[in-house]
């Protein structure tokens, strides 16, 4: 068991839930999240894993769905809870520049504990594989955009709110209100890319086509409600929303006072190093290429 209940949010995938698959290949509890509407399709494949909504079709992406979970999770007392995406394949270990396949049981795990040593940390998150190319010094990045595969603190008094970029408009509600968030590049997720590889999801409902027009009225969206922090620029020939974390949140991590620090013991929560064979640095290789 994971010390937080953990959720997938799920669209139209019911055929190839790709998390919900990770999930269950090692034995991780969870709750998966779908529409009414789609409800059979996905109890057929998970049964009583799944939680059923009590709306469909707002129009509105991940968003109410995933401030349901948020009262979900308060409600039964969950002091903090996960949301992830469905389309994510395998969780890793950055261990000295290579990033070895883990349990994600145990990773999470991890985190959680992390997590749960500082006074302050509203979000926290998985970094993407594809994200972390190179051997990176930091474990973690902290006061940054934390996305997909989240911790978030039940009992802030923020909430999922936009159409688009939400994940990036909840962080900023966290680091504004002072608070810290954190992305962890010691453990990772494979996520596949949906604009090319998956139906369902926001790709179906939102981001159908996904012009110029779309992705600029994206970037300009988050813009206008934090214009202190956001600007839309052009990257790679196409709109994308700019904000400075550094430069504007500055907030250290505090820590827990009833902790002795000083002794600390490692733990590795049951975790071994082996050798990465040849054939699974082919495969994690084709990974990367195929999600650029």
């Amino acid at each position: 068991m994971t010390k937080y209940p953990v959720y997938i949010i799920s669209k139209g995938r019911w055929e190839n839930p790709m998390t919900a698959k990770c999930f269950l290949e090692h034995n991780l509890d969870f709750h998966i999240v779908v529409e009414p509407q789609e409800e059979e399709s996905y109890r057929e494949v998970l049964g009583d894993r799944v939680l059923v909504l009590p709306f469909s079709n707002l129009g509105m992406g991940g968003t109410p769905a995933r401030n349901w979970i948020w009262e979900h999770a308060k409600d039964n007392g969950a002091k903090r809870h996960w949301i992830f995406d469905d389309n994510i394949k395998k969780f890793r270990r950055l261990y000295k520049g290579k990033r070895i396949e883990c349990n994600p049981k145990q990773s999470i795990s991890a985190i959680e504990e992390f997590v749960d040593r500082y006074e302050n940390i509203g979000i926290a998150a998985f970094n993407y594989t594809t994200f972390c190319m190179n051997e990176m010094q930091h474990p973690f990045f902290y006061n940054v955009h934390a996305y997909s595969a989240m911790l978030i603190d039940s009992y802030l008094p923020h909430r999922w709110r936009l159409k688009y970029n939400e994940d990036v408009d909840l962080c900023l509600q966290v680091l504004d209100s002072g608070l810290c968030t954190v992305l962890f590049n010691a453990f990772l997720v494979d996520k596949t890319s949906t604009a090319a590889k998956m139906k369902g999801g926001n790709q179906t409902d939102l981001y159908k086509g996904n012009s110029f027009d779309m992705k600029l009225l994206k970037a300009k969206s988050l813009e206008e409600v934090w214009p202190q922090y956001v600007r839309t620029v052009v990257k790679f020939g196409r709109p994308h929303h700019d904000v400075k974390w550094k430069t504007f949140f500055k907030q250290p991590l505090i820590r827990r006072k009833d902790i002795d620090w000083d002794n600390l013991k490692t733990n590795e929560f049951g975790m071994k190093l082996k050798k990465v064979g040849v054939i699974q640095n082919k495969q994690l290789d084709k990974f990367y290429k195929d999600n650029k």
